[in-house]
């Protein structure tokens, strides 16, 4: 019904040799139908121009079939250029596709169609002019131009109504524009009619747009083919035909008409992305559990998310308030100055923990991440981003384990019996210190104690009275040891060791005695002992550390002068130089 309406009433006004838009319809119905659809559309294409053509002229039938068998070709000539795919369908704002679309279905499709004509009438014995095939190309081309984007405009957009009564005077005045533009008189007003459909593009979109431009198409039509209107005027007063003026018209209107809806569609769709990317990156942001900060470098913040409000007890508007030092525990603002100025000279970014204050002037953990944002224009830095997280808990489990791993520590280096350091916390020391004698050219001292008798005194007690025997003797030690460098160490059984840095052999003795002394004075009582009392042996040796010597052969010469006094009657305190005396005299 379509086709046979713009057929006959083109045919009728006499319109054909303006543009002729039964093929642009039909092509805009099936560049948006199935592909199986196609045989009946093009059934029904056929025969409403047939019937358009016995209507609007006096010709044959069969002049009238072999004009709309051209048609048809070329429509689907074009149909098959343009949608090559079943599921492809028109967009006539994209810029490539506008592209295929003039070169198949305004240029390629009515030229072919013209030189089948000129070939059908050839055999026909029927002639045809140049000039007749220049307006077929034409008014087709200029048909196809017009009506296949506009009525796909219309078919895909349903002309949505305009919302709201302020919207209807645009849409409206554009019939009184329209017809003043083309009414025999002198005011341009043909001037103001794309101007006109371009705010209706922009307000109400490609639809609208697309009917206007149909409407200013119609009404043009009319009057240029009744003389009337600019264009007749000027086609008048150059010579010129005026339908092909109205042509140029309408072809250029509707290039401007498509491109800036390219532009607008392009537009929107870059808007939108946009509106989802913000919306992307504020969805991310407010849920975020860390705190983003967006700061200068002189730390005027300018963006705060909203887990600020977690962090602190601080609202968003009181942290836009301070600026990034401010509420950075003293302690630590230097290493972020410094941290800054690195992001502020080129760095990239930087992890930081340090402390800021919260509401109630307390401090807590946090982890910085910062990162150096550059102008995308120009590169330069204008700021620094800092995604904050709470490690309070973190930073709390971490002293917990480093309060374990101390106490393990301790636990792995001290006797539990005595709380003494045990023989591993002995043996560091004294390789410690040995190198530290080593290295300052200082005497090194060793005291190696063993309590006489004590398998005796576990017989006759019984092991928990040991145990208390051996308690005394670690008291007696550390009564007797006052410096923090010396350190007294449960290394056997009932053996003990003393390490004495930066003491020669005669301080050592000294100690030794009060250690004995200091033992004595409590009185531990002791059977098998012939003083009846628990006592002590102890012996000492001296080094001054050199190279090629070991730690050993100071172990080694305390315990030589232990067994000196355990042989010389117990009891007592033996140098290992004396006790080397002694055997160099015998």
């Amino acid at each position: 019904m379509f086709v046979f309406a713009a057929s006959a009433v083109v045919g009728i006004e006499h319109c054909g040799q303006l543009i002729w838009v039964a093929n642009g319809l039909g092509l805009s119905y099936l560049l948006l139908a199935p592909r199986w659809l196609w045989m009946r559309y093009a059934a029904a294409i056929f025969c409403g121009m047939l019937a358009g053509g016995l209507v609007a002229g006096p010709e044959s039938w069969g002049y009238c079939a072999a004009l709309s068998a051209c048609n048809l070709i070329e429509v689907l000539l074009a149909a098959f250029a343009l949608r090559k795919r079943s599921a492809q369908m028109p967009n006539f704002c994209d810029q490539r596709y506008l592209l295929r679309f003039a070169v198949y279905a305004i240029g390629g499709a009515p030229v072919i169609a013209s030189l089948v004509l000129t070939a059908g009438f050839s055999l026909w014995d029927r002639s045809v002019t140049w000039a007749q095939i220049a307006n077929w190309i034409t008014t087709d081309g200029l048909g196809n131009a017009i009506t296949t984007p506009a009525c796909v405009a219309l078919f895909q957009n349903r002309l949505r109504l305009p919302e709201g009564r302020k919207s209807w005077p645009l849409l409206l005045v554009l019939i009184p524009i329209t017809i003043g533009a083309f009414a025999p008189w002198k005011v341009p007003l043909v001037f103001l009619l794309y101007p006109a459909v371009a705010l209706i593009l922009f307000r109400f979109g490609l639809g609208w747009a697309a009917m206007s431009t149909l409407f200013i198409t119609a009404v043009g039509s009319w009057f240029t083919i009744h003389n009337m209107g600019p264009f007749a005027m000027v086609g008048a007063a150059l010579s010129r035909n005026p339908t092909v003026l109205l042509q140029l018209y309408l072809a250029s209107g509707m290039f401007l008409i498509f491109a800036a809806s390219s532009v607008v569609d392009s537009l929107r769709n870059t808007e939108r992305r946009l509106r989802e990317t913000a919306s992307l990156h504020e969805l991310v942001a407010e849920n975020s559990r860390d705190v983003i900060i967006f700061a200068d470098f002189e730390g005027n913040r300018s963006y705060v998310s909203a887990a600020a409000e977690r962090l602190g007890g601080w609202s968003r508007e009181e942290l836009l308030g301070h600026k990034s030092l401010e509420l950075v525990h003293p302690d630590d603002r230097g290493r972020i100055r410094s941290v800054i100025e690195r992001l502020r000279l080129g760095g990239s970014g930087e992890l930081a923990e340090y402390r800021i204050r919260n509401v109630k002037g307390g401090y807590l953990w946090v982890e910085g991440n910062l990162r150096s944002v550059h102008d995308p224009s120009t590169g330069v830095s204008i700021g620094i981003l800092n995604m904050l997280r709470d490690i309070s808990h973190r930073k709390e489990a971490e002293r917990k384990l480093q309060d374990a791993y101390a106490t393990l520590e301790a636990l792995a280096a001290t006797d539990p019996l005595t709380h003494l350091a045990n023989r591993r916390a002995f043996d560091q020391c004294l390789a410690n210190e040995w190198r530290r004698c080593l290295r300052e050219r200082l005497p090194l001292s060793v005291l190696l104690i063993d309590a006489d008798w004590f398998k005796s005194y576990n017989d006759a007690y019984g092991h928990p009275r040991g145990d208390r025997c051996l308690k005394h003797i670690a008291d007696s030690a550390l009564e007797a040891v006052s410096r923090s460098s010396d350190l007294v160490a449960r290394i056997g059984g009932e053996e003990f060791g003393v390490i004495l840095p930066n003491t020669q052999s005669e301080g050592a003795r000294q100690v030794g005695e009060k250690i004995r002394a200091a033992l004595r004075g409590r009185r531990v009582s002791h059977s098998a002992n012939p003083s009846g009392c628990v006592t002590i042996s102890l012996g000492s040796a001296t080094m001054v550390p050199t190279m090629g010597d070991h730690a050993s052969t100071l172990i080694q010469r305390a315990d030589e002068a232990l067994y000196r006094a355990k042989h010389a009657g117990r009891d007592r305190v033996c140098d290992w130089a004396d006790t080397a005396e002694l055997m160099l005299v015998s």
